[in-house]
């Protein structure tokens, strides 16, 4: 991440641990015994160990793509129906345990989990000045992982005190969602009473970061009074910038609205195929752009979670987020005169947000774009909070204004403002939560807690599609049951 100062030495302590990327149940190695004894016997091998949790957050474009591509908001794309078989599954609502990409979401999570876990195992070794503080961010990081986690898979196996040894396996089974949620607030809390309000170094989280992040936690959960209050916490404290699209340029990083933003750089010449999350870029971005793309500003991509003609037109006249949003090549070639190859799928629409742009890469171009992504932005937090104050029978005035907020920003004024109560203020909080959020990888997780995948979703079927399947591995291996339907 762009703050890391010592690399090499996170480099050299997680090369003996063992990775969590053949299972979650594995056998680990002396050298993890090893490295313990002879490493955390400073303030700094401690701070070089939680800057190699927050690496796993790098690795997560996957959950990105996927948050769109399975809803109603874009396509699959690519090169053909057989390019990354994974994504093109999901897109169709036809994937099984056998998808390498589900596979990799669950193991990038659980390598996150297992190195907070480290920590923790570690924790009481040595005491130090801020240790407190930096234990608040393990905590978080947990908490980040683990949400993801749910989100994705429900019941999931749950561990905490220590990482996985050669005696858990086939022992772990999956903890009940809700005790997962229960873990997940917890560490949060402790995050909150532990962390600062600001941080010296940028994409570090702070106190308002797990407390938005708490917020949204409650909100999927339904607990609408605890949401609006932990949220209330957050209002205020950040504010929109006033042209929606700077935000998502390099200019626009780890601005006023950031409340959480994954760190990438394009300045480590680290890069290898066999290991496409070991650099410090966003692999993620190379997905989004037209394929053999010949013109200014943007740069050549492949063409995958293309945005659908009915995201494109959904939007009111007026509302300047979705040129900011979406790419219309036609109209941006007839400007200048660009071209590209149609890919799979092919809707002349590209993510506007995370597409790969002139310049921003570094020594291998896919594996190394530089750009942040922002996974908690203030925008979220003020719909959030007015769904939460409306949808709990709180307070409706105060949902309007937030969302009005968010509509003022949009459209320039306040004619587009939204006066409804009730239900109808509940349908607009959600509608405007895609137009505000969409292709950043929110809609498919928001459709299924609201109860709205099944009418909205193409092949979605109720009772199954709510969550993903168990990597088959995982019950091959360590035995765990598998998610009705699958």
């Amino acid at each position: 991440m762009k703050f890391f100062k010592q690399i090499t030495i996170i480099s050299a302590l997680f090369l003996f641990v063992p990775s969590c990327t053949d299972y979650v149940d594995y056998d680990p190695v002396d050298d993890f015994q090893i490295t313990a004894d002879a490493y955390f016997f400073s303030a700094d091998d401690y701070e070089a160990a939680v800057i190699g949790t927050y690496d796993p957050l790098q690795w997560q474009y996957l959950n990105i793509l996927i948050g769109d591509i399975a809803s109603d908001n874009s396509l699959s794309g690519g090169e053909s129906a057989t390019d990354v078989i994974g994504l093109q599954q999901i897109d169709n609502m036809t994937h099984n345990p056998n998808n390498d990409n589900l596979t990799s979401i669950w193991r990038n999570l659980y390598e996150g989990i297992n190195r907070a876990n480290y920590l923790e195992e570690n924790k009481a070794k040595l005491e130090f000045d801020n240790k407190t503080a930096l234990y608040g961010e393990v905590y978080f990081l947990r908490a980040y992982y683990y949400f993801e986690l749910v989100k994705f898979f429900g019941d999931v196996p749950l561990f905490t005190e220590s990482r996985l040894t050669a005696t858990d396996s086939g022992t772990l089974q999956r903890a009940p969602q809700s005790e997962v949620y229960a873990q997940i607030e917890l560490d949060l809390q402790n995050a909150i009473s532990a962390l600062p309000t600001s941080q010296t170094q940028k994409g570090r989280v702070t106190r308002f970061t797990a407390q938005a992040l708490l917020g949204k936690v409650y909100l999927y959960q339904d607990k609408f009074t605890e949401a609006a209050s932990m949220l209330e916490n957050v209002i205020g404290v950040f504010s929109l910038v006033n042209n929606y699209g700077d935000q998502f340029l390099k200019a626009g990083e780890n601005g006023t609205e950031s409340v959480f933003e994954v760190q990438h750089t394009n300045t480590s010449n680290w890069w290898d195929w066999d290991c496409a999350t070991c650099g410090e870029g966003n692999f993620g971005i190379i997905h989004n752009g037209p394929r053999a793309f010949d013109g200014p500003e943007y740069a050549s991509g492949w063409s995958f979670n293309i945005p659908s003609n009915a995201l494109f037109d959904s939007f009111e006249a007026g509302d300047t987020r979705r040129e900011a949003s979406i790419l219309d090549f036609e109209a941006f070639a007839e400007d200048t005169g660009a071209s590209y190859v149609a890919g799979y799928k092919d809707t002349g629409y590209f993510n506007n947000k995370y597409i790969p742009r002139a310049g921003e890469s570094g020594a291998q171009t896919e594996l190394n774009y530089l750009t942040n992504y922002r996974s908690i932005r203030y925008a979220d937090v003020l719909l959030m909070a007015a769904e939460a104050n409306n949808r709990g029978g709180i307070n409706d005035g105060k949902a309007q204004d937030y969302l009005n907020q968010v509509r003022e920003r949009a459209f320039g004024d306040t004619s587009h403002n939204i006066t409804s109560t009730g239900s109808s203020l509940t349908q607009a909080i959600w509608d405007e939560r895609n137009f505000e959020l969409s292709m950043e990888g929110h809609r498919f997780f928001d459709l299924v807690r609201t109860g709205e995948a099944a009418n909205t979703i193409t092949g979605f079927v109720a009772g199954k599609h709510e969550v993903f399947p168990i990597p088959q591995q995982e019950v091959d291996i360590s035995g765990l049951t598998q998610n009705a339907g699958y």
